[in-house]
């Protein structure tokens, strides 16, 4: 049975008869998901048949009970991130997913009030609980805090097989991982943001801007967006690679101005941002004051506290004081 640290009751009744469960746990030998080869078998769905053995799993390896309703929006939302977190986890914790409508005689011993409920089973104790939908962030704090970790074994996080195909230039693979994260966690607005920003780099800007315009406003008008806001932006008012190239020789104020937007419509903003720096030491009056003013527009772009944004403000305020 789980027992509630706080209240010594238990949660659960003492019946040890029920059926075995199918897939992810067998009887109590709960290596079985940590060894299975289908990331689904970190999944199960729980009822009377198989609930008490999914319990005495946990005294192996933790158990996320989600009391759900196929009724409730906050469910349609948290349940996927859950899910996505079992698999990416890879048998560091057992997903036990409860219809709280079908099951109401396990939710009502459960204390089940008012879904989604999601309780954490360790040893057969309940470890911790929360309601409502919560962002994914908040989950992976939530599961951190009580020492539940991947699996060994369990191979980099969708995110980080995500920046690292950004980072050798697989646009297509990045593309792919972000457009599953952004589906299966659609309240994480970060997802949609880096997918936005690929879709930048493919040439796409005008589908990039779309997506962030579906962006709730306090997410659509974050530094993150902004910066790839600015990024198309940039990409409008730079030359092209051939016009850049044209002007390699030329060290006027316009071609190192160009060569700059040229830097930030690529990314390299710390590049660009020195190059701009040095346009106003000799030339502080191009463009009307145009070094210091995209200045600003990248120090927005990427955010006040950015690295390059707290360096090089510092620099443009020696030169301004």
């Amino acid at each position: 049975m789980i027992i509630d640290p706080n209240t010594g009751q238990p949660l659960t009744g003492n019946d040890t008869t029920a059926a075995q469960p199918q897939g992810v746990v067998g009887g109590a030998a709960a290596s079985a998901p940590r060894q299975a080869e289908d990331a689904n078998t970190y999944i199960i769905d729980v009822d009377m048949s198989n609930l008490q053995q999914v319990l005495e799993a946990s005294q192996q390896v933790p158990v996320l009970l989600d009391c759900w309703s196929p009724q409730s929006e906050h469910c349609r939302v948290l349940t996927p991130i859950l899910e996505m977190l079992a698999r990416e986890y890879a048998g560091g914790f057992i997903l036990a997913k409860l219809n709280a409508e079908e099951q109401q005689d396990i939710a009502a011993q459960l204390g089940v009030r008012s879904v989604p409920d999601v309780k954490l089973v360790i040893q057969g104790g309940l470890a911790g609980n929360f309601t409502g939908a919560r962002p994914e962030a908040e989950i992976r704090q939530f599961l951190e805090q009580h020492k539940v970790m991947p699996a060994a074994g369990a191979g980099p996080s969708l995110v980080e097989q995500a920046a690292s195909a950004l980072e050798t230039g697989d646009l297509a693979t990045a593309k792919a991982i972000y457009q599953q994260l952004a589906q299966e966690s659609p309240e994480t607005p970060d997802y949609r943001i880096q997918l936005a920003s690929v879709l930048v780099a493919e040439g796409n800007g005008e589908e990039a801007r779309q997506l962030l315009d579906s962006l709730k406003p306090e997410d659509r008008d974050g530094p993150k967006a902004r910066g790839v806001r600015a990024r198309i932006d940039f990409i409008a008012e730079a030359p092209s690679p051939e016009e850049v190239q044209a002007m390699i020789e030329r060290d006027d104020s316009e071609a190192r101005y160009q060569r700059a937007m040229r830097d930030l419509a690529d990314g390299h903003y710390e590049l660009a941002l020195d190059a701009l720096i040095g346009l106003m030491k000799t030339d502080r009056q191009y463009g009307d004051d145009l070094a210091r003013k995209t200045l600003l527009r990248v120090f927005d772009a990427l955010g006040a506290t950015h690295e390059l944004t707290v360096r090089f403000r510092r620099q443009l305020f020696a030169l301004m004081y």
